[in-house]
């Protein structure tokens, strides 16, 4: 047995527990790389597969899903409602662990209410965007996030402003934004653990180069283009709280996320670009910045908002899910409907 897979994590699994079926995507799509950096990170963070939930709409990046984590509860919904799927799974179980996978068409088009929806109720969640700017499974139209100029495969040039989630999550009041680029493992591997640990909605806003539609030297959204361009906000690392924190920066050049549950996300700030991603104003400094830019993009966690509320304690949903309450539990008693009922008159 080879090194990678002889590897066990803090519960006592190895990685083989956190892998699903072969993937039939284009070779080299951006798409497998995060399906890979979910593989690490749900591993290296010793989630529990048999406590996941999956969801996503339609679109290649929906296929992905099968991907990961086999043992793991996998709902394909229709196009664009993973979050209406998404949010019903967490408010049954709120103890699981839940990674909505969805892509830019299924998101910022079909999608955009449900999307903005579950981000106003700040559902209790890991919400995943591979956005390529294109429609991949239906030959490479432009998409929603594709930037004006944007020239793809044919020759054809998009003549429209494009929709920047990111931006559009600060401002419904996501409590965890973040952008990364499928090739920067290390950067999307803790910003998806630190995401699995946040009590509320997390965004990632992952580019995820098209290598069939959308990988010309001058796309915005292809590998080159990005490898050349990207400007990492910091240096993210993740430490859990059964990992031993060993850091000593300098002075100015970290900034300290604490999590909920006591763990922490290490910032280490480069030189040229610090970064306090717990300042909403500053977060939307950068998002305007990476918009009026069109020789960078910054990548990082952008923002994050310890103090938001997650959907299920604005419910106040018991500690039991409902799959384990038995029939007494579910039924209201006869006096508590009525008195229900008499709220309608």
């Amino acid at each position: 047995m080879s090194e990678s897979t002889s590897k066990t994590n803090h519960i006592g699994l190895d990685k083989k527990a956190y892998t699903g079926g072969k993937s039939t995507l284009c070779i080299g799509c951006g798409h497998d790389q995060i399906t890979r950096e979910i593989i690490e990170a749900a591993f290296e963070s010793g989630v529990d597969p048999y406590n996941v939930v999956k969801t996503s709409g339609i679109g290649c990046s929906s296929k992905t899903p099968a991907y990961f984590i086999d043992n793991g509860y996998a709902i394909n919904s229709v196009h664009g409602r993973m979050p209406s799927v998404a949010t019903g799974a967490n408010a049954a179980n709120k103890h699981l662990v839940t990674i909505g996978v969805s892509g830019d068409g299924d998101t910022a088009s079909i999608g955009m209410g449900q999307f903005c929806h579950v981000v106003r109720r700040n559902v209790n969640m890991v919400y995943i965007v591979e956005n390529n700017g294109v429609y991949g499974l239906t030959k490479g139209q432009f998409s929603a996030t594709s930037e004006l100029g944007s020239v793809k495969k044919g020759g054809e040039t998009n003549p429209f402003e494009h929709i920047d989630l990111c931006t559009l999550a600060l401002e419904m009041g996501c409590s965890f934004v973040a952008r990364s680029f499928s090739g920067d493992t290390k950067q999307m591997v803790n910003l998806v653990r630190a995401a699995i640990n946040h009590k509320g909605l997390a965004l990632i806003d992952c580019i995820s180069p098209c290598v069939t539609f959308n990988n010309l030297p001058d796309s915005t959204k292809g590998f080159q283009w990005l490898r050349e361009h990207n400007i990492s906000l910091h240096e993210v690392g993740f430490v859990a709280p059964y990992e031993a924190e060993e850091v000593s920066p300098e002075p100015g050049e970290t900034v300290e996320v604490k999590m909920p549950d006591g763990g922490a996300i290490q910032l280490h700030s480069l030189s040229e670009a610090e970064h306090d991603p717990k300042d909403i104003q500053a977060a939307r400094r950068i998002l305007e910045k990476d918009r009026s830019d069109d020789q960078h993009v910054y990548t990082g966690l952008i923002y994050y908002n310890p103090d938001a509320q997650a959907h299920d304690d604005v419910l106040a949903l018991g500690d039991k899910p409902l799959a384990a309450m038995n029939e007494d539990e579910l039924r209201p008693a006869k006096a508590d409907f009525d008195a229900l009922l008499d709220t309608y008159c």
